[in-house]
Order: C-alpha cells, then sequence, then structure tokens
C-alpha cells in the first residue's frame, strides 16, 4: 500500500520538477546562442577587416542566416517556457499537457489585450514600451517576458494535474479525461487573463526590488548570484535562481535597439544581435564568471584526487576523473567532479562555493565581457577570443591560473590532512560493476545498469515518480529505506542526496537521459505508471 506523502514532499517534488523543466528551453537557447555567436563574430566590421575573405556576399548571407537561427530562442522564449513547464511537469499525457501550454500562452494574452481595449490602456504603437506594452505573437499585451511563460506553464500544469482523468456526464463524455484539459484551461487563461493587468504592478515591484538588491551590492551581487547558485546545486533548487537572473528584471534591465529588455542573458542576446557594445553589468551574471572554477578550479580538484589516490587505484579513477574534467571544461556539467567531495568534506564544498562567488565578483571588476551560459571553453572561445579584446577573454587565463593553483593545494593538503576518502583512498577497494550478462554493447551495458539501479532503489514497486535532469535521476520513492546507497554507488552513481523522506537524487552524469529511458522501460513493464 502506497503511503501518504507530507505536504512538504509534494512541496520539494514540484520545486524540483520545476527547476528541471527550465533546462528544455535553457538547453536550446545555450545552443543556439552559439549560432548567433558565430554569426555575430564573423560579421562584425573588425572580424571582417582583420579576416579579408570573410566579406563575401554568400558567406556573409550564411553568417546572418545563422544570426537569425540563433535568435529564434531569444524571441520566443516565454512560449518555450509555457510548454515546457506542463510538458516536463505532468507525469501523463505529456503531449495534451504541451498543447494545453499553448493555448494557455494565448488565451491569456488575448484576455490582457481585451481588458487593456475596454478598458482604455492600450498604448499607442509609438510609446507601448515606454507603457510596459509589447507585441506577443502578434497581440499587444502586457510585456511579461518569461515570468508571464512560468506562470501560465505552472498554472496550466495544474489544470492537468486536477482535470486530466475528468469523468463527464455520458451527453458530454466525449469532452472528458484529457480532452478537457485544452477546455478548462481556455477556459481559466481567459478569466487569468483579466486579473493579471490589475495585479501585474506588484509582480514588477517585487521583482524589481530583488533587481535594485543586486544591482545595489555592487560586485558583490555577481558574487551572491555564484555563490547561491552552487549552494542550491546539491537540491537541483539551482536553475530557478539562474532562471530569474537571466530572464527577468532581477537580472538588469536596458534599452536594446530601441526595445526595452529585461534578464541578464536576455540583454546579452540582445546586444550580440543587435550589433551593439556588449554590456559588462549583464555578462556579470553569465559564464565568464564561471570560466575560472568550471575551466580550471574544477580539473585542478581533479588532479589532487588523482595525485592523493593510492598508487595501486590511480589506473582505476583516471577514467572516472578524465571524463569529469571533460565535462566540466567543454560543457560547463561539474557534477560528476562535485560530488566527488560534496558528501566527504561539505567543509571544502563550502570552500568551492565561495571561490565560485569570487570568480563571478573578479570577472565583473576586471570587467571581463563573455556571455552565454555554459562557462566552458566553447564560451571561451565563441564568446571571447571571436569577439574581440574588448571581451579581455585573456584575464581568464591570468585569474583561471591563480584558481588552479588554489584548489589544488586546498584540495590537496585537506584530503591528505584529514585522510578523506575521495576516489582511489578507500580502505577497500570498492567491488567492480559487474559486467552485462548478454552482450558488451552500449545499450545492453546501460539497460543493465538501469535494471541494476532500480533493483538498488527498492524495485519498480518502490518508485512514486521518476525523471531526471542534466546529470541527475530525480524521484519520489515509497520508502526511503528500501534505497541501497552501496548498491546505487556500485552501479555508476556518483552521490545520492535525499532531500526528505520521499525525495530523493541520483547523481549519474550527462548520460543519464539514456539510464533514465532504460529505467522507464522496466517500471513501464512491472506496470508501476499504469492509469
Amino acid at each position: 500500500m502506497k503511503t501518504k506523502m507530507k505536504k512538504s514532499s509534494k512541496g520539494w517534488e514540484f520545486f524540483q520538477g520545476l527547476g528541471k523543466t527550465f533546462m528544455l528551453p535553457v538547453a536550446l537557447l545555450a545552443f543556439m546562442g552559439l549560432l548567433l555567436g558565430i554569426g555575430s563574430s564573423f560579421t562584425s566590421p573588425t572580424t571582417i577587416e582583420n579576416l579579408p575573405f570573410l566579406d563575401h556576399n554568400v558567406i556573409q548571407i550564411s553568417l546572418r542566416f545563422l544570426s537569425m537561427i540563433g535568435g529564434f530562442a531569444f524571441t520566443y522564449l516565454p512560449l518555450l517556457f509555457a510548454v515546457a513547464i506542463p510538458l516536463g511537469l505532468v507525469r501523463y499525457e505529456k503531449g495534451v499537457a504541451a498543447f494545453a501550454g499553448l493555448i494557455g500562452y494565448i488565451m491569456m494574452h488575448l484576455s490582457i489585450n481585451f481588458y487593456l481595449t475596454e478598458t482604455d490602456q492600450l498604448a499607442a504603437a509609438d510609446v507601448m514600451r515606454q507603457e510596459g506594452q509589447g507585441m506577443v505573437l502578434g497581440i499587444q499585451s502586457l510585456e511579461m517576458g518569461v515570468l508571464g511563460g512560468i506562470i501560465a506553464g505552472i498554472l496550466v500544469y495544474l489544470l492537468h494535474h486536477k482535470f486530466h482523468t475528468i469523468k463527464l456526464p455520458n451527453a458530454f463524455a466525449f469532452f472528458g479525461g484529457v480532452r478537457f484539459v485544452p477546455i478548462i484551461t481556455s477556459i481559466v487563461m481567459s478569466v487569468v487573463g483579466l486579473v493579471v493587468p490589475m495585479i501585474w504592478p506588484l509582480f514588477t515591484m517585487i521583482i524589481n526590488g530583488i533587481g535594485m538588491m543586486i544591482s545595489g551590492a555592487g560586485a558583490f551581487g555577481p558574487f551572491l548570484f555564484g555563490a547561491g547558485e552552487r549552494l542550491l546545486l546539491p537540491f537541483g533548487l539551482h536553475h530557478i535562481l539562474v532562471a530569474m537572473i537571466r530572464f527577468t528584471e532581477a537580472g538588469g534591465t536596458m534599452v536594446v535597439n530601441g526595445e526595452t529588455v529585461s534578464g541578464a542573458l536576455n540583454i546579452f542576446y540582445a546586444q550580440l544581435k543587435s550589433g551593439e557594445p556588449i554590456s559588462a553589468s549583464a555578462t556579470a551574471f553569465l559564464s565568464q564568471g564561471k570560466m575560472p572554477t568550471f575551466m580550471f578550479g574544477l580539473p585542478a580538484v581533479a588532479l589532487a584526487t588523482y595525485h592523493t589516490a593510492k598508487p595501486e587505484n590511480r589506473k582505476k579513477i583516471k577514467g572516472l576523473l578524465i571524463s569529469g574534467v571533460i565535462a566540466t571544461f567543454v560543457t560547463g556539467i561539474t557534477e560528476p567532479i562535485e560530488f566527488l567531495f560534496l558528501f566527504l568534506a561539505p567543509v571544502l564544498y563550502g570552500i568551492h562555493v565561495v571561490l565560485t562567488g569570487l570568480g563571478f565578483m573578479i570577472m565583473a571588476l576586471l570587467n571581463v565581457k563573455i556571455g552565454n551560459t555554459d562557462g566552458g571553453i566553447l564560451d571561451f572561445f565563441i564568446f571571447g577570443i571571436l569577439q574581440g579584446n574588448d571581451t579581455k577573454w585573456y584575464l581568464v587565463l591570468v585569474v583561471g591560473l591563480i584558481w588552479f593553483a588554489i584548489y589544488y593545494s586546498v584540495f590537496r593538503y585537506a584530503i591528505v590532512k584529514f585522510n578523506l576518502k575521495t576516489p582511489g583512498r578507500e580502505d577497500h577497494a570498492e567491488p567492480e560493476v559487474a559486467s552485462d550478462p548478454v552482450h558488451g554493447g552500449k545499450n545492453n551495458r546501460t539497460s543493465h545498469q538501469a535494471r541494476e539501479l532500480l533493483n538498488a532503489l527498492g524495485g519498480a514497486e518502490n518508485i512514486a515518480s521518476l525523471d531526471n535532469c542534466i546529470t541527475r535521476l530525480r524521484l519520489v520513492v515509497e520508502d526511503m529505506k528500501k534505497i541501497d546507497e552501496p548498491a546505487l554507488k556500485k552501479n555508476g552513481a556518483i552521490g545520492v542526496i535525499k532531500l526528505d523522506a520521499h525525495n530523493v537524487q541520483v547523481v549519474i552524469g550527462p548520460q543519464v537521459n539514456h539510464v533514465r529511458v532504460e529505467m522507464d522501460k522496466f517500471i513501464g513493464i512491472s506496470e508501476v505508471k499504469s492509469g
């Protein structure tokens, strides 16, 4: 019999899931940003002057085409959130949820337009920006930005959760079940659209207050953001803070190419697309702040871990450390290295949090201007080196080498001094992961790993909810006592985070999605999620 979960557990599950859903549009935005960065780099007058062969009509048209593609996600980002949130949060009928998200977002703005028209508040075209209004999918509405998409997405998820199994009288049975979700969404979101203009000033006041607090902190603002993001990462809630700074007024507001743009990442992309000078106040919260830690600090942790391992174990852990370094250096995925010491030495993680914040602060003080999201070598090359010396990309190398020395010295000293059992220093060697008994292919190995992980989690009957983000499985379990942590780690888990009596996260690494898909198959076979 399933246990009744506390409201606090439901709260953890919701906020974990909400943070995870943000990654779907953000991942698209990060890739589109790379295209925009490449297109803008090679169409700038300075680059063409230095590389005259680029001044060819076909080449320039192709590069402008890349810039156009890259600008897509920035233009329609609120809509992407409105669709991605219900798609990611619901457990059943995900396609209907996404469809309802689109309907809800459009209906909300249609109703806002209706309200503004009927109350004679619809601004003239030449003063729309001053009045906080803009065009949304061809509809003149309030300029709500990403927050509007988040509000619509959450409300649609709640409606889907409540009504996707509704039974109507026989005469109306055709409209029941999942068909009722878009119907009730259109009605409820129409009413929401009438209410939003009345309460929107309160939202803007709160978010502007957060933005003023951060901007008022000066260089300490980026420190708070960088440290806060790392501090929230073990709980999987960092995406919410990141989204607020990147996409809302909390990350700043500027007029770019005649349009008011809010959010640090939005401002950066808008300036990149328009060819205007890049604002250091926007990039202070972006990938430049991560680079000292991600490109230099965490690889130094891996090197310190390798050097302090027992000589006979170094060969065994080399692959683990190298894959972790590649992940953080290239893509900005840091958990494979961070979880090597997070639970062994929380104080070291605290030092890591402070150093990450300091990295953001120092990059801002040095007026470095490198944007985008990941903080890896691709961002450094495309948005730093290719954009010219005005970005001061070379200072990343100087600060990075200092960070490498600090991280290596601190972590090597702490591991040896306190005899921390980092990989390769265990008193007893960990048992080898059993090979797949059927075949040695990659798919079969993943399937075998998924089966063993599922068994270590208490079996399919113990799983109430299963999802994943970039590096970790996010689960709601019926009985936390059934989880076998040693077995999880034996089968590839880097870390296990128990948030409360039912919510748990299992850190796997960048290949987590493939593992989750295989686990879904086993759970489906067991019919745990039927109905």
